[in-house]
């Protein structure tokens, strides 16, 4: 009779369930730790000078391992970054094919050019003429100047001090033969960089893909619709609101592309340069990341302190955007995505889409610290001691030689051939930095992006409009009530 009574407790399902969870995210753990083992036995074996064949089919095995705990993950930075490791193993192990692969990020590029006007010209008219921002328009655009303008400074001024504390261009030998004319280096003025801002033709400047030219014929068309009577107003409105979510799902569509991207950029660039051309270099390159390093904790970080910006969900936010422009060394690459993801942060869509194209001509936050250890670096592979005093006016130089090319790769190197040619600084020492350009364009775009994302932000806090969200679903889905709301209030209206 006791047998009888004692009965087997039934199993819950949910119980079951989270047993099963429990167990995956356990095995998920260990294929990440064997991957990460062969990784490193891979790179040491490479170090220490053993068959090369075995040392990558260390490394391959690793990324095999590791290829199913990021798919699980279903993140696009997780993939991302996978994707740019196995880039890089392609372009070491098999350079010849590596190269071949650069008509994969060109697409990627292609497709994200299509859809950066559309979203742009959507997202700053819906804003302006549908929640009649008139007054908020210009207070945007001084604060958000204000804000790039003292952040590339900063960056200025803390380039300057790291390079001259590591001294990276002292013995350096520069390549003989290598000399070219500075002065055909062409830098534009400040009336001409004012002047390129205004389009002469729209149709033009969405085939060039001139952001600001289209962010300003977007800002003027918004105000014009805003001044128009609301009947009038309210179907037009309508259509370019549903426009922008139409260009936001392309945008998460095209996105899918951006790992392969990646891979495909980091494999044409190791293959074609080879890492042993780095070596002479490396001292630079060092200096460039740590000085990026203690820019974010010494600059950014404050920034977001004073602004109040949840830390996390920032970082969470702007992630995906860097690593597509560390990836693809342009900015233009990661702003259809940096747009969004700063929307769901809580940035209104009139704020990201008016801040985020204008720093594509006054953004220089990465970029600021390349221009003045470029610049001093290049004198002192030339052997010429500057001044503090020289190179403040050298800082001063670069401050108002470098507007307008932001956003634009390499562009930058145009600003430092000039300013190279005002100080008579030997251009040889500037060519050989093309070796390692590459690299550092790839953390200048990547703190360039940063810099535009923290910029609306900041922007939208100091207005008073960063509406706060959860996470990112609930951003998301905020955003879509949100525009469930606006349709209603025109529904109404009519």
């Amino acid at each position: 009779m006791s047998s009888d009574r004692v009965k087997e407790a039934p199993i819950k399902p949910g119980k079951t369930k989270s047993a099963s969870a429990a167990a995956g995210v356990t095995a998920m753990r260990v294929l990440a730790a064997a991957a990460l083992v062969l990784l490193v036995a891979g790179l040491a074996a490479s170090l220490l000078h053993a068959r090369a064949e075995a040392a990558a089919a260390l490394r391959w095995a690793g990324f095999a391992l590791f290829a199913p705990v990021a798919v699980r993950r279903r993140s696009l930075l997780v993939w991302t970054f996978l994707a740019m490791l196995l880039g890089c193993e392609l372009g070491v192990d098999a350079p010849h094919f590596a190269t071949q692969t650069r008509f994969l990020s060109d697409i990627f590029l292609r497709l994200i050019r299509m859809i950066v006007a559309p979203l742009i010209f959507g997202g700053l008219v819906t804003g302006i003429a549908g929640h009649g921002e008139l007054r908020g328009v210009g207070r945007v655009a001084v604060k958000a100047v204000i804000f790039f303008e003292v952040v590339t400074t900063l960056g200025i001024i803390l380039g300057a001090i790291a390079i001259n504390l590591s001294g990276a261009g002292w013995g350096v030998e520069l390549p003989a033969g290598a000399q070219v004319a500075a002065t055909q280096a062409h830098v534009p003025g400040w009336q001409e960089v004012v002047l390129n801002a205004f389009p002469e033709n729209i149709a033009q400047a969405v085939a060039q893909n001139q952001v600001l030219q289209v962010a300003v014929f977007s800002l003027l068309f918004g105000v014009a619709l805003a001044l128009l009577p609301e009947p009038r107003r309210t179907p037009l409105v309508s259509v370019l609101q549903s426009l922008t979510d139409v260009m936001f799902r392309i945008t998460r569509i095209v996105m899918w592309m951006a790992p392969v991207a990646a891979g495909a950029a980091l494999a044409y660039t190791v293959g074609s340069m080879g890492l042993q051309t780095l070596l002479p270099l490396v001292k630079l390159v060092a200096t460039y990341y740590t000085a990026l390093a203690v820019f974010v904790l010494v600059v950014l970080a404050p920034i977001v302190a004073l602004a109040r910006l949840p830390l996390g969900k920032f970082c969470a936010a702007v992630g995906e955007p860097a690593a597509i422009g560390f990836a693809t060394t342009t900015s233009e690459a990661a702003l259809p995505l940096a747009m969004e993801r700063m929307e769901e942060f809580g940035v209104p869509r009139w704020i990201v889409s008016f801040v985020i194209p204008t720093g594509y001509s006054f953004n220089m936050t990465g970029s600021s610290l390349y221009l003045s250890m470029a610049a001093i670096f290049a004198a002192q592979a030339a052997g010429m001691h500057l001044s503090i005093g020289e190179q403040l006016v050298m800082v001063f130089t670069l401050m108002l030689t470098s507007k307008g090319v932001a956003g634009v790769p390499r562009s930058v190197l145009v600003v430092l051939m000039g300013t190279a040619a005002a100080f008579h600084i030997s251009t040889t020492a500037i060519v050989i930095i093309l070796g390692v350009d590459t690299l550092m364009d790839m953390g200048r775009t990547a703190m360039n992006v940063i810099g535009n994302c923290m910029a609306s932000a900041v922007v939208a806090k100091w207005e008073g409009e960063l509406q706060a969200t959860g996470n990112r679903e609930q951003g998301t889905e905020s955003g879509h009530e949100g525009r469930k709301s606006h349709r209603a209030r025109l529904g109404r209206t009519q």
